[in-house]
């Protein structure tokens, strides 16, 4: 809590520098800012180089013009010409450097420098210039050192001396810090609007973003009219797509919860007011006979286990819809299994006098949970019987392939619609309410029939049409799927 306390303190926009705003902002900034200088850095050393090389390269033909002319003239054994030590003086002058004459004795015959005339000169780049390499390098980042041999006029061309010429580099490093300072305050100035693009980028970038946490916080709000419309990018448009196909399925959940509490309210208070008429009819008549209480008290005991059916159902269909719920999984004998089922109800068919006939072309065995499957196979089987004919009939068919069973019931009852074959699982859903009304039932059993199906990872279809009898078809993996 306390470095909490202090990151506000001393970083009340730390939460800003976490944003993908920033991050966009930077990340484009870099991108922009990182090649300039690469490139600035790069253009710089080449130029630099490349300046260098041309002093070098006119230095270098200057003074191999003057070794020419200084070999004609016999320069060396004769260094009083004036007009040859006037252009030495000259070259000198021009490159702001200073040139030595050496003969084959390693004396210094000139310099313009007059500094070291008559002294010895051995160095390793003029012994490598009497053997007839030439040589150029760069010295303290100060000047360009370079000797180029003296050919006598004899015809085996042979050195008879060297000029060691240096020239200064001053100018061009006034020249390169002129450049230097040209391009940071380039650099500078760029990185500076660079900067004011990645805001307003990063800004545009985001902002789709912004508007649908916008959108998102509305919808907590409990705002769900209106679709969330950003087609900036494909990526938001993709993103916009589902996210209003996810939105029509919270609406349909909100529209199916309130259709849900409105039925269950419905449901649950038509007992209550009717055992409500039937006790006040009781009491306003005064020495009513033994056998009316009876009849009414007969009708309010129905209402009640109506009641408690309702609620019953209401609890077993929760428990069904909860996730977390986990299958009590175990291998079953499906044969047996079914056959069970249909003994326990072969007494409500037997009172209508119904057929019940059970066809299974092979031994099944499955890994299932018997409790929840029975509860829906049940349903299946009750509603075929109840929504019958007298004398009608009803078969339960089981068969298998390598990966599915499958169990189909079929009947020979009045049929459903063609037009409610889309809405019988939804809860408290009825084809004919009035009939169903008499037949009993709270509309929740194919509702606990297909969550029951559902959480095995199979699937319930249904055939049907009015008059016609029905066909529920349902596949059940053999093995569970977790």
């Amino acid at each position: 809590m306390f470095k909490l306390h202090l990151r506000e303190r001393f970083f009340p926009n730390a939460k800003f520098f976490k944003s993908l705003n920033f991050r966009i902002m930077v990340i484009l900034f870099l991108v922009g800012t990182i090649p300039a200088l690469i490139l600035s850095a790069a253009f710089l050393s080449a130029y630099r180089e490349q300046s260098i090389t041309r002093l070098g390269n006119d230095v270098s033909n200057q003074c191999q013009i003057l070794a020419t002319q200084l070999g004609s003239a016999n320069y060396l054994d004769n260094p009083g010409n004036e007009t040859l030590t006037g252009e030495l003086t000259q070259l000198a002058t021009l490159y702001d450097g200073r040139i030595l004459i050496i003969d084959q004795n390693f004396h210094i015959m000139v310099d313009t420098y007059a500094l070291e005339t008559g002294r010895t000169m051995v160095a390793e780049e003029v012994i490598k210039c009497f053997k007839g390499q030439s040589t150029t390098h760069y010295v303290s980042g100060r000047f360009i050192e370079m000797t180029v041999p003296i050919t006598g006029n004899g015809e085996d061309k042979s050195v008879i001396g060297v000029i060691l010429a240096s020239a200064s580099t001053d100018s061009l490093n006034v020249r390169f810090e002129e450049l230097l300072n040209f391009t940071e305050i380039w650099l500078a100035s760029g990185s500076i609007c660079l900067l004011a693009l990645a805001v307003f980028l990063s800004n545009w970038l985001v902002k789709p973003l912004r508007h649908m946490n916008k959108f998102i916080g509305d919808l907590v709000e409990g705002a769900l009219d209106g679709d969330l419309d950003i087609h900036d990018c494909t990526e938001t448009e993709n993103i916009s797509n589902t996210f209003n196909s996810l939105l029509a399925k919270l609406r349909l959940m909100e529209e199916s919860r309130q259709e849900f509490v409105s039925n269950v309210s419905h449901e649950l208070k038509t007992p209550l007011a009717s055992m409500k008429v039937l006790a006040d009819s009781l009491l306003v008549q005064e020495g009513a006979p033994v056998e009316l209480y009876q009849e009414f008290m007969q009708d309010i005991a129905e209402e009640i286990d109506r009641e408690n059916n309702i609620i019953s159902d209401l609890l077993t269909l929760v428990k069904t819809d909860r996730k977390v719920t986990k299958l009590n999984v175990e291998v079953t004998n499906v044969n047996e299994f079914l056959e069970q089922i249909l003994k326990r109800l072969r007494p409500i068919a037997e009172q209508g006098n119904i057929e019940m006939v059970f066809e299974s072309n092979r031994n099944v065995s499955a890994e299932i949970d018997v409790t929840r499957l029975s509860l829906a196979f049940s349903n299946l089987v009750e509603n075929a019987i109840k929504y019958n004919h007298e004398n009608g009939w009803v078969r339960v068919s089981l068969d298998a392939d390598h990966k599915f069973f499958y169990v189909k019931v079929s009947d020979s009852g009045m049929g459903i619609p063609e037009e409610s074959l889309d809405y019988i699982f939804e809860r408290f859903y009825r084809v004919d309410k009035s009939h169903s009304q008499e037949i009993g039932g709270t509309g929740l059993g194919l509702a606990i029939t297909r969550s029951a199906v559902v959480a095995h990872r199979g699937a319930i279809r249904v055939q049907s049409e009015a008059g016609g009898g029905t066909i529920f078809t349902v596949r059940i993996p053999l093995r569970y799927i977790t």
